[in-house]
């Protein structure tokens, strides 16, 4: 008999509705990522845009410091959200809430279209941000929830890799419009846009169309309400709450007692030193292979006042091998995230965290110290978002079987987005390295990457859950 299971395929036994509500809370967290990325693959063209009256040399440094507080916004943004929207999940159910979170950041994405100021922007991505940090929250419990323990690991990887393609859907929107000299022309004379020019500047329609996708995702919205139910394990969690008054749904104090105190000190660690490298070193990688090509243009063009002068369609293909950088790192992340989930069954979850922070730290340094050529970064980059992202999966794998059924949304949402919290002041300080403290941009994001250290010491106090039933 053990043989047997041993040999059995993890997705063996897999149910057609399974794999329903895994496919559609990967859709959702994929446009959940977009809405994310969107910003990271516009936010060169879109922030200096507010800033005309300035030189290039001072656009550049204020929007370096402007382009942060909208990232730190994202992060407070889905700090509350994580929590609002874990909370509510288990008050009121999976299906509803993951529903909600939907339609929240689609429409704040529309709106940011609409940004008249650069601070507009960085607000409006706090609201965006609320209904991305409660999808992601809902939707890994519900995952965790609807499938048997040997598949969960897996289950949880494929969720969270796919997000990727929101990255990759980002960088094509990026590279098609943002990169295009015909999208340009076509925005600054179409017919169909005349009435914009009183409202906005044409040069800014590009990233401005870029934001209007944002509106898409609200389609799931009846494919959630009409083809899924509340997981069982929730529905018998909500019953035994009515009669219980000890286990009570959504109480987020209970976080804090007894051996969920340590699960969530750790659960919050991990996710914090996740954030801040997330978006302060692994988004940032797709600009080495700009700067390659800048220092392969440079010598071509023009130099005055000792600032480079690129042409339009130089500036356009810049923007693509920009775009290429973020897709080749999306490329790595994709199977770093696929990897977390089989290698955490084999090895454990702790011991694949461990593998993950210290190959992250190691391809930083040899990424962002050393100015490679545009064809070693190729390579390279792949491998740097394999490591950089990879444990991000590993979320998705381990706080929900953290914590018993009537707090798993709020415990995961809560962990995962408190992260988001913790990894704001080191945005903030890493933006003021650049902006005022003379730091260059690859030297602040190298030291960022010294966090990275600090997982394996993290998960060093965390309980290994490999193999284990979820808590009810």
């Amino acid at each position: 008999m053990n043989t047997t299971t041993t040999k059995e395929r993890w997705y063996s036994g897999i149910t057609y509705y399974q794999w329903l509500v895994l496919g559609i809370a990967l859709v959702g967290w994929m446009f959940d990522i977009f809405e994310g990325q969107i910003f990271v693959a516009s936010m060169n063209e879109a922030i200096p845009s507010f800033l005309t009256e300035f030189s290039a040399t001072e656009r550049a440094a204020k929007a370096t410091f402007y382009n942060n507080v909208a990232l730190i916004s994202f992060l407070l943004g889905g700090t509350l959200g994580g929590v609002v929207f874990g909370m509510l999940s288990d008050r009121v159910g999976r299906k509803k809430t993951m529903a909600y979170s939907i339609l929240f950041y689609s429409f704040f994405t529309w709106i940011t279209a609409f940004s008249q100021e650069w601070w507009h922007l960085a607000l409006l991505r706090f609201f965006v941000a609320i209904g991305v940090g409660g999808q992601w929250a809902v939707a890994s419990a519900f995952i965790a929830e609807v499938f048997p323990s040997k598949a969960r690991a897996h289950a949880a990887s494929i969720f969270h890799a796919f997000g990727s393609l929101g990255t990759f859907l980002a960088a094509g929107v990026g590279a098609f419009v943002l990169g295009s000299a015909a999208v340009e022309t076509w925005c600054r004379t179409s017919s169909l846009l005349t009435w914009t020019h009183s409202l906005f500047e044409p040069v800014t329609l590009p990233w401005r169309l870029c934001f209007t996708i944002g509106l898409l995702p609200s389609i799931l919205v009846f494919f959630i309400l009409f083809l899924l139910k509340e997981p069982e394990s929730w529905t018998v969690a909500k019953k035994r709450a009515t009669q219980n008054l000890q286990q009570q749904t959504g109480v987020i104090i209970d976080l804090f007692k007894g051996t969920n105190f340590r699960s969530t000190l750790v659960g919050v660690s991990l996710a914090g030193i996740g954030m801040a490298t997330f978006w302060g070193v692994h988004v940032n990688g797709k600009n080495t292979l700009r700067l390659a090509a800048e220092r392969q243009t440079i010598s071509t063009i023009s130099i005055v006042d000792t600032e480079p002068q690129f042409s339009n369609s130089q500036t356009g293909l810049l923007k693509r091998w920009e775009m290429f950088g973020m897709i080749l790192v999306t490329i790595g992340l994709l199977f770093g995230q696929l990897y977390f989930g089989p290698l955490s069954q084999k090895i454990g979850r702790k011991n694949t965290f461990v593998f993950f922070h210290l190959g992250a730290f190691m391809i930083s340094m040899i990424v962002l110290q050393i100015s490679w050529e545009i064809t070693v970064l190729c390579f390279l980059l792949p491998v740097f978002g394999f490591f950089t992202a990879g444990m991000h999966a590993g979320y998705a794998v381990y706080f929900p079987e953290l914590y018993p059924t009537r707090l798993r949304g709020t415990g995961t949402g809560f962990c995962f987005n408190m992260g988001r919290f913790m990894a704001s002041p080191f945005l903030l300080i890493t933006g003021w390295m650049v902006s005022y403290g003379g730091f260059t941009f690859l030297g602040a994001t190298t030291i960022l990457s010294f966090l990275y250290l600090l997982g394996p010491v993290a998960v060093l106090f965390g309980k290994e859950t490999r193999g284990t039933e979820l808590t009810e």
